[in-house]
């Protein structure tokens, strides 16, 4: 009897032993700290587990396993198996995305912002750039157009922005080149420092970013709609992690993007309704630029940013013209609900 009794031991053992090897568990790269900009990765990791009942699970680091920077490269040697990172921060390694980064582009929503991205991460050629870093797109991180806050006089025409030193990346830091500023990419969690020690004079953020990064912190002004565009920034996972999912758990992962991106915008949706009253408590002023300067600002930085950045894809064999015209239709067709 005992001998049975330790049989049917060892065989419960064994089978828990089995049970958690055959459980997936995930690491995922992202840094600051949880705040609007990650609310979709922490829910996609909930519904994930609840859909494979605690059988695939995802631990996410904020800054732990990577720097921000790095995140992509981490993709690529399988360091971890998910990441979140921005195509500003390494261009030269994720060009077909840069698209979405070009400034005055017409997009107008967050929901916008996911419609474009995610026509622009279905291309073959954004897929086939992205495989050479063993990377699969998964979802975008939408975020509104950004705005600058600023410190001393405000800065509300385009003959202050000359010698104006701005936190800016991607086609928002040409945007500022074009007229005259001098923008810099210091990484967002550098951000506050390089406010505080003089490095730059403004920062360009969505409001997220000026809350979580304490950018708001330190504004006397913010451009409520100078809007010269956003940064995109893409969750991806290792190609080889995903393709050794089971299907029931890619199965698990893949429906849950759509959920999770919903979730995203409501809460960002709650954010943006708040804001008003964050810049009332922190004393910042609400600063509304012309349609004049505007106008300005768009004549001198969308047409010639956009037609180089597409004279330097094609030269580099890749689609520019037809990623730019996706873009614009799919902004079309989503204006029109077809």
């Amino acid at each position: 009897m005992k001998k049975i009794l330790g049989l049917t031991a060892l065989a419960s053992l064994s089978f828990a032993f089995a049970a958690e090897a055959m459980a997936t568990e995930w690491n995922v790269s992202v840094w600051g700290k949880r705040r609007a900009f990650t609310e979709h990765v922490e829910k996609l990791a909930e519904l994930v587990s609840e859909k494979t009942n605690g059988e695939f699970t995802m631990n996410i680091s904020y800054g732990g396993l990577s720097k921000n920077r790095e995140n992509l490269d981490g993709i690529s040697i399988g360091a971890f198996e998910m990441a979140q990172f921005c195509a500003g921060y390494h261009r030269d390694k994720n060009r077909v995305i840069t698209v979405l980064e070009l400034p005055f582009l017409g997009v107008s929503n967050l929901e916008e912002e996911v419609a474009v991205s995610s026509a622009v991460y279905n291309h073959p050629a954004a897929a086939d750039e992205m495989a050479q870093w063993n990377a699969k797109l998964l979802m975008t991180s939408p975020m509104p157009q950004y705005n600058i806050v600023g410190t001393g006089d405000v800065r509300d025409e385009l003959a202050e922005f000359e010698g104006m030193r701005v936190r800016a990346t991607g086609g928002i830091g040409e945007a500022f080149k074009a007229v005259g500023a001098v923008p810099t990419s210091v990484t967002a969690t550098e951000a506050y420092q390089a406010m505080e020690s003089g490095v730059v004079d403004t920062v360009s953020f969505a409001q997220h970013a000026h809350l979580s990064f304490g950018t708001i912190n330190r504004a006397d002004w913010w451009t409520a709609n100078l809007n010269p565009g956003t940064v995109n920034c893409p969750v991806v996972v290792n190609i080889d992690a995903y393709e050794s999912l089971s299907d029931a758990e890619r199965e698990a992962l893949d429906s849950s993007v759509p959920e999770a991106l919903d979730h995203y915008l409501a809460n960002y949706a709650e954010l943006l309704k708040k804001w008003d009253a964050v810049l009332e408590e922190k004393g910042v002023e609400k600063v509304e630029i012309s349609d004049e300067v505007l106008a300005e600002f768009r004549s001198k930085a969308a047409d010639p940013i956009r037609e180089a950045w597409i004279k330097d894809m094609e030269a580099q064999g890749l689609p520019g013209q037809e990623l730019y015209d996706l873009v614009q239709k799919t902004l079309a067709d989503q204006r029109s609900g077809s």
